[in-house]
């Protein structure tokens, strides 16, 4: 009796497994053939070739010698003008005729053609451009014509291993599908943008692709492929590609296409990463989140209650495990929202609201040019506000004053100094504002002990009169 019952729950068990296969296991040749084809059609359309065309006048250095202007005339050291020309790809996100790609697709350039999948051809205008994201919004004019349109996927909503096709222009051999997984999210190491939480993929992106689209199988944008990582002077893929997360791509879009230009919230708000040596005594379970060690008078971070010490974990349910990615999801947010910041202090977690503003124009940034025999001859500087710093891309919540430019050939050229440096201290005193570093210029002196803070560290350098 034992052995029919095992015969029994055996023939059960075959009949269980044929059945479950029979369901699973392709039937004939049609449902063997897999394919991307569907998706393809539908996307393919919308994504766009950008070609940008660029006058530049220059000279050969030759000519700027006595020697050879004398024997070949001063006509022949005239600046000549060459055509740079480059390509890229962009996708169609309004039927209005709206494209957006990557600011550094168009950055500097004279003429852009737009060209569609089926070969027409448009102008394009610049809307805006976004340098600190990487991102542009172009507009083309098609009369009555009508436009194919890629519709905005969510990028919060895509997991890794997910399926993913990456549509654009390589190497200028026309519009190109590859097929990859999502490698990675939320990679905020790659230095292409001030804005980093990159989508990874290992679907093939080369020269050309920049700006074009990475799409779901559904059929929607959900990144804008901008940087790769490659080896060799080819520059190809190596299976290691990044895009833009279309949750930024909405943002910039909707400040561009309003305003002009995106305003982004201010938090008010600066931390480091939480590092393996630092969370056991955070109390975290883990090293993750952002450690507050600043927060500014009046901010949004100050009415919530964000104090030093604090370690942000998640913003709006989002974890964030360096700055990188706070600033980041911040940033894709509206003016007037309100962001949910996951708090940890001393092992108990909380929820606080941020009501998000503009970054306010306080205190004046009184924009002046430094004259006169003095090391910091030839800058411009200016009060620095969370305004200022936003556009500058300082991550400071300090007061004081900033170089924003620096004219070439100058003195504080030549002293090396660079836009975003902090002037600390002048000859020992503290600079608070630019009247206080000009008028400590003004005294002169036998020389000149400066105090310059940048990227987080502070140096001091002695300068002779």
């Amino acid at each position: 009796m034992p052995i029919i019952r095992i015969f029994l729950a055996a023939a059960l068990a075959l009949g269980v497994a044929q059945a479950a296969l029979a369901q699973t296991v392709p039937q004939s040749r049609e449902q063997l053939q897999l394919s991307f084809a569907p998706v393809v059609k539908q996307a393919s359309p919308a994504v766009v070739n950008i070609y940008t065309r660029k006058v530049v006048r220059a000279a050969s250095p030759l000519f700027a010698d006595p020697f050879f202007r004398q024997f070949f005339g001063s006509q022949m050291g005239l600046p000549q003008e060459r055509v740079q020309r480059s390509l890229g790809s962009g996708v169609l996100v309004k039927s209005d005729g709206t494209v957006v790609t990557n600011n550094h697709v168009i950055r500097d350039s004279d003429e852009i053609t737009v060209v569609l999948a089926d070969r027409r051809e448009f102008e394009a205008t610049v809307v805006g451009a976004d340098e600190r994201t990487d991102l542009a919004v172009l507009k083309i004019s098609t009369g009555d014509q009508t436009l194919p349109v890629l519709p905005l996927g969510d990028s919060d909503s895509i997991e890794v291993g997910d399926v993913v096709l990456a549509i654009g222009n390589p190497f200028g051999v026309g519009q190109t599908v590859t097929m990859g997984i999502v490698s990675a999210l939320a990679r905020t190491a790659i230095g292409t943008s001030d804005y980093r939480s990159f989508i990874q993929t290992d679907a093939a992106i080369n020269p050309g692709n920049s700006g074009g689209a990475l799409v779901d199988l559904q059929g929607r944008l959900i990144g804008v492929n901008s940087a790769i990582f490659s080896s060799g002077e080819g520059g190809g893929s190596i299976g290691i590609g990044f895009a833009i997360p279309s949750a930024m791509v909405k943002a910039v879009l909707a400040g561009i296409t309003s305003g002009g230009r995106p305003i982004r919230p201010w938090l008010g708000a600066a931390g480091q990463a939480v590092t393996s040596d630092m969370f056991q005594a955070l109390q975290l379970a883990r090293p993750a989140g952002v450690l507050v060690n600043g927060v500014q008078p009046g901010s949004p971070a100050e009415a919530a209650g964000l104090k030093v010490g604090d370690v942000v974990l998640a913003v709006n349910g989002h974890p964030v495990d360096d700055p990188e990615a706070l600033r980041f999801r911040i940033a894709t947010l509206t003016v007037g929202s309100s962001a949910q910041l996951t708090v940890s202090h001393g092992g108990q977690e909380r929820t606080v609201a941020a009501k998000l503003q503009p970054p306010p124009e306080t205190p004046p940034r009184d924009t002046q040019e430094i004259g006169g025999h003095n090391p910091f001859a030839g800058a411009t500087v200016a009060n620095l506000n969370p305004a200022l710093a936003e556009e500058m891309g300082i991550e400071t919540v300090d007061a004081g004053v900033t170089i924003v430019k620096i004219k070439r050939g100058s003195i504080a050229n030549r002293l090396q100094f660079q836009p975003g440096d902090m002037v600390a201290k002048l000859n020992g005193r503290t600079v608070a504002s630019v009247a206080d570093l000009k008028a400590l210029l003004s005294g002169g002196g036998q020389g000149w002990a400066i105090t310059i803070r940048r990227g987080g560290e502070t140096f001091t350098m002695t300068v002779g009169n």
